[in-house]
């Protein structure tokens, strides 16, 4: 099948575009990186590149925390305008299946039991308590100490910064999509993506950049908090298989289906610097005690349903991950 990749040039794109090469799919490639004119908000680009294509695995997008509100019509002007133009033009084109680069983000927090109350959802994390070491968030009805758990695609989503609201707005608008034309969308919630060819640290890099960053300079990786942080740090390649699969099974058409696309093991930011460290050979972590606000304290995934759905599993475990992207070149 032709398969149009959108960000097939960036970190998670080419990984994606390589593996639909291998399992004998025909991936066009439409980036910025690659072609200045290959702009997802230019419907006249979009509308020849749509020509003879089957589906779309939409990839670009701004990325990261940001500046606050600062660069907010950025992240809007790029992903939802981005997004709505390119389902217009896939209606325009009759291209009915749609594969997009979800994200945990619009889970805000992860999920959380309180020993009496049960399940809860704590609220954003204020500035007092975190510049006085208070980084676990207390439950909201009594102020006991809560457990992180796994949260799942039926989670309500809460999104608590400008990028997380954007790519949420993605997912409403590739469901309106697909109801209007009958089409099928697949929504892929990543959550810490790492490897080969991950950016360089830039203010929309994750976490696993910038420890990676550091240690090529020579200098020790920087752990915000206290480093307990828990996240779910999945290889590209697992991120791209999923992808091929989500492209090859059968979607519902008319709707939106969302899949978490984690690995199943909770790490901590500290054990993800640590690792890294250990195999680049550098300097130990340092932990900082510092924050910022918009970060959560846990969020890890629930991915069985992408598994018993697609049979999807993850097949780079997290040292041998680590290894391969302390050793491995990165972009800039």
């Amino acid at each position: 099948m032709r398969v149009l990749v959108t960000g097939g040039a960036g970190f998670i794109g080419s990984h994606v575009v390589d593996a639909l090469r291998a399992h004998g799919h025909d991936p066009v490639v439409y980036d910025v990186r690659h072609d200045p004119a290959s702009d997802v908000r230019d419907p006249v680009a979009l509308a020849r590149a749509l020509a003879g294509v089957g589906a779309v695995c939409h990839q670009a997008a701004m990325v990261g925390l940001g500046d606050g509100v600062a660069d907010a019509a950025d992240y809007v002007s790029r992903n939802d305008l981005g997004t709505a133009v390119l389902l217009t033009a896939m209606a325009e084109a009759d291209v009915r299946h749609l594969v997009l680069a979800g994200s945990m983000v619009v889970y805000g927090e992860g999920r959380y039991v309180c020993p009496d109350h049960g399940v809860v959802r704590p609220g954003p994390r204020a500035a007092a308590d975190l510049a006085a070491g208070r980084f676990e968030p207390p439950c909201p009805r009594c102020g006991k100490d809560l457990a992180p758990g796994l949260v799942g695609e039926d989670a309500p989503a809460d999104p608590r910064n400008v990028y997380a609201a954007t790519k949420l707005a993605q997912e409403h608008l590739s469901a309106a999509w697909a109801r209007a034309t009958g089409g099928s969308a697949v929504a892929l919630r990543y959550h810490n993506v790492y490897g080969p060819r991950m950016p360089r640290d830039t203010p929309y890099a994750g976490v696993a950049s910038f420890f990676r960053s550091a240690l090529a300079r020579g200098e020790s990786p920087r752990v915000f908090e206290d480093g307990g942080q828990r996240r779910d740090f999945v290889h590209v390649r697992d991120v791209a298989a999923a992808n091929v699969l989500a492209l090859e099974g059968a979607a519902a058409p008319g709707a939106l289906t969302v899949y978490n696309t984690g690995s199943g093991e909770p790490r901590t930011v500290g054990e993800l610097a640590h690792a890294l460290s250990a195999a680049h050979g550098g300097p130990a972590p340092v932990v900082t005690g510092e924050f910022r606000l918009g970060d959560v304290r846990h969020i890890t995934a629930d991915s069985s349903r992408l598994r018993g759905a697609l049979g999807w599993r993850p097949r780079v475990d997290f040292t041998t991950g680590m290894r391969e992207f302390a050793a491995a070149g990165m972009r800039g």
